[in-house]
């Protein structure tokens, strides 16, 4: 026979362990003014940048208009308009393996107009280095449009350097992007610090950027204005679907179980939720989007385990109808002890190869689902557990209450 552990006993500390690690939580949150929100869910100007040198320069002065585009596998130059015949070169990175190729390539097509500028010294560079900034009009004129590239053994550029550098602009937010090796960055200013700028505009930033790393040493490859009626709806639907997860768990749960184990599965994932809420605010772990996706599949996880238990829970006690409602919670948390701890170690081993091997919003994610997992698991057997244990022990002190009452009310014979 499987040796019981008596979860039971641990009931009541349990509960009084998670109302003070809440109560604690509630506390961080006053005090540190709410989460540290991301770029999701502020207003105000948001840019990509990626810490690149200008490769090379193109220029066109010929009829019509000219266009560059870029993507993995090559550069091409449109050529189209009114008293043109429309024109797509192709310049593929298969063919043209260097940017020193890529620039003979173009430069042997011959069009007129068009002019390269600089990108003598790169000719065995490879051309899938180079970098399209999304800054300025990819229409090519008589002002030269720069294609940037990442060199080879590039030297990192830490995220200290770059907030240094943009302090004179006021409060900026500098979020890496990748590795360090990428110099990649995610660049914020706040609404309220745009208006106090007079409008800062995002030329602004690259060039103070450009003044402490070097002209034309920055390609922005994303530029964006979030709006504050944007950035408030995109909170209220976030609340909006934490609400609507828990009333959806707690309309499934009641249709499959009673009432009582609806309301501990229920304050099982709520208890998770406040645990995450506890962990991101005393941590100042980033809040966007990455973060309520973790937040929504710790949920996810943590109800599986605990219906999991639940339907154990149902199948022991019609196996055994006579005992008691305690000792069967114990028999059947103890039969499912061993798929538990196998099925979150397995799952947290691949979770903590992503906390590992990456960075950024990426690394904040695996975290959240390890503390995740560990308070699932913790508040299906002692939470939800803890409640129907609960709940089943108010039922039958009510109803030995009713049953004395009777029997005190019933008149003896004489």
């Amino acid at each position: 026979m499987k040796r019981i552990v008596h979860f039971s006993k641990a009931f009541f500390p349990t509960a009084i362990i998670s109302t003070a690690l809440i109560i604690l939580g509630i506390i961080g949150y006053v005090l540190l003014g709410g989460f540290e929100l991301g770029v999701d869910f502020q207003a105000g100007l948001i840019q990509e940048v990626q810490f690149a040198p200008t490769a090379f320069s193109l220029t066109y002065t010929g009829l019509g208009n000219a266009s560059v585009s870029m993507d993995r596998s090559g550069l091409y130059i449109v050529i189209s308009g009114s008293g043109v015949e429309g024109t797509t070169h192709a310049f593929p990175y298969t063919e043209y393996t260097t940017i020193g190729s890529l620039l003979g390539g173009i430069r042997g097509k011959g069009v007129a107009g068009l002019a390269v500028l600089d990108g003598a010294s790169l000719g065995n560079i490879p051309s899938q280095s180079l970098i399209q900034s999304a800054q300025g009009n990819p229409q090519l004129s008589s002002v030269p449009y720069g294609i940037h590239y990442l060199p080879p053994n590039a030297p990192p550029i830490g995220i200290d350097e770059v907030r240094l550098a943009l302090l004179p602009l006021g409060t900026v937010s500098v979020q890496v992007l990748g590795t360090e090796e990428e110099r990649r960055f995610m660049i914020r200013m706040e609404d309220s610090e745009v208006n106090n700028k007079e409008g800062v505009p995002a030329e602004k930033i690259i060039n103070t950027l450009e003044t402490n790393f070097g002209e034309g040493g920055v390609a922005v490859t994303r530029s964006d204005y979030v709006g504050s009626r944007f950035s408030k709806q995109l909170t209220d639907q976030a609340g909006l679907l934490m609400g609507l997860t828990l009333l959806l768990i707690l309309i499934y749960s009641s249709i499959r179980f009673k009432p009582q184990f609806a309301i501990g599965a229920v304050l099982a994932i709520a208890h998770d939720a406040l645990i995450m809420v506890a962990f991101i605010t005393w941590t100042r772990m980033e809040f966007n989007t990455t973060t309520i996706a973790a937040i929504l599949t710790i949920l996810g996880y943590s109800i599986n385990d605990t219906i999991v238990i639940f339907d154990r829970i149902r199948e022991t006690r019609r196996i055994y109808p006579e005992d008691s409602f305690v000792n069967i919670l114990d028999r059947s948390l103890s039969e499912t002890l061993g798929r538990t701890v196998i099925t979150t170690v397995t799952t947290m081993l691949a979770v903590l190869s992503l906390f590992i091997f990456t960075t950024g919003s990426m690394r904040d994610f695996a975290l959240a689902l390890l503390v995740g997992m560990v308070s699932g698991v913790y508040s299906t057997i002692f939470i939800a557990s803890g409640f129907t244990s609960f709940w089943e022990s108010a039922v039958l002190k009510r109803r030995a209450k009713k049953l004395t009452a009777g029997t005190i009310a019933v008149p003896s014979k004489a």
